[in-house]
């Protein structure tokens, strides 16, 4: 991946790609520029607006990266929409909610070590399966009020989502599913209020004309998928960083470098996010070297290739290094589209690290070879086996 980053990098500030379903777009891998499309107005995330292919109706509903794009909620608002949405979500993420939930983070990864701790000597265990993978899920579910009963259904959905080279049936069976865990969510809510997530947006709907159905519906999806999967990718590459450089966990082992330093460095070496699509070029975008993005041209951010640009990294960017001096990345996003769940994501790995770490001392990876999740957006590992 960071080869292919280089490449793009070097071949311009937007390169023309081919997304899957052979649907053109404009790549953009530069630090300093993905930055500056995170808060243009002349970028857009709304594609009833400014997509001519979607507003043609020439993007089939079976396209891999279709929920994507058509969901009404901030990941697709723009300007006005887009700050009247995150107003409405805002409230649940506060420093005293985020707080709030830090006990029951470490009662759930205390819960899932145990689990690791059983099973059987000389047998590998699947840490995405076991502990990254379950770790954000119970969270999720928890900032949510869901039931344990939904929460398999609801992983799988997730996972489902995430694979952006999905065929058109599992797209479709994929939208089915999640849709209908979170309206039997949203009914469940309505007929017994709690103090959740899921109720605060259900006042938001139902108190006035602050949120349709479907945005409420949306909103909820956008939360579950941006703070669970990221997470799970967050915590697996960083628990892969340090397992193959084992002089730099020595460090943290000996106090002389900080978790955090981890996580923020995990974060700008792997970005969870990839690739974000998609926006939308509300006019033509002249660039650099004769580049430019027309009018309607959809634009997709590579958080990954901005991870590694030495322009901004230095000449070791590709290098992960927890001894780092602290600088910017933008694995969260920039600006109005800055993830409100970072806090979260942080808290969570700030505490299932560490435990995992202290719990097993001799942790070491079960393969060398280990394979990438199938996804444009994610950046992760399907697996993560290790022996204890």
């Amino acid at each position: 991946m960071a080869g292919e980053a280089a490449r793009l990098r070097e071949a311009g500030p937007a390169v023309r790609v081919v997304l899957p379903g052979d649907i053109g777009a404009w790549a953009v891998t530069r630090h300093d520029l993905i930055k500056k499309f995170t808060t243009d107005p002349r970028v857009s995330k709304d594609p009833r607006q400014h997509w001519p292919d979607f507003i043609s109706g020439r993007i089939p509903e079976t396209w891999s990266l279709y929920s994507w794009v058509v969901v009404r909620n901030m990941f697709t608002a723009y300007g006005l929409e887009h700050s009247r949405l995150r107003k409405l979500v805002a409230p649940a993420f506060t420093a005293r909610r985020t707080n709030a939930l830090h006990g029951r983070i470490e009662s759930f990864t205390a819960e899932l070590i145990e689990a690791i701790a059983a099973v059987p000597e000389g047998q590998p265990v699947d840490l995405r399966e076991m502990y990254t993978n379950p770790l954000p899920i119970r969270v999720i579910c928890e900032l949510y009020g869901i039931p344990e009963s939904s929460k398999a259904g609801l992983e799988a959905a997730v996972d489902s989502i995430f694979h952006t080279s999905a065929d058109p049936e599992e797209v479709t069976a994929t939208f089915q599913q999640v849709y209908a865990i979170l309206t039997g969510l949203v009914a469940a809510k309505r007929a017994e209020p709690a103090d959740d997530l899921t109720t605060r947006l259900i006042e938001s709907r139902d108190g006035g004309d602050k949120l349709t159905e479907q945005e409420l519906l949306d909103t909820l999806l956008l939360v579950l998928s941006a703070g669970h999967e990221t997470t799970v990718h967050l915590l697996g590459n960083a628990i892969h960083a340090l397992l193959t450089h084992p002089d730099q966990l020595e460090l943290v082992r000996k106090g002389e470098v900080s978790w955090d330093a981890v996580i923020e460095e995990t974060l700008r070496w792997a970005t969870p996010v990839a690739n974000l699509p998609l926006r939308y070029a509300t006019e033509d975008i002249a660039l650099d070297g004769g580049v430019t993005i027309a009018q309607g041209d959809p634009i997709i951010l590579s958080f990954s290739a901005a991870g590694t640009d030495p322009a901004r990294h230095g000449p070791d960017a590709d290098a992960f290094d927890i001894t780092r001096p602290p600088g910017e990345h933008l694995a969260f996003g920039h600006g109005t589209h800055y993830c409100l769940g970072a806090p979260l994501a942080r808290m969570e790995a700030r505490v299932a690290l560490p435990a995992l770490f202290e719990r097993f001392p001799g942790l070491r990876l079960a393969e060398t070879d280990l394979t990438q999740v199938e996804s444009l957006v994610s950046n992760g590992f399907s697996t993560l086996p290790v022996w204890r």
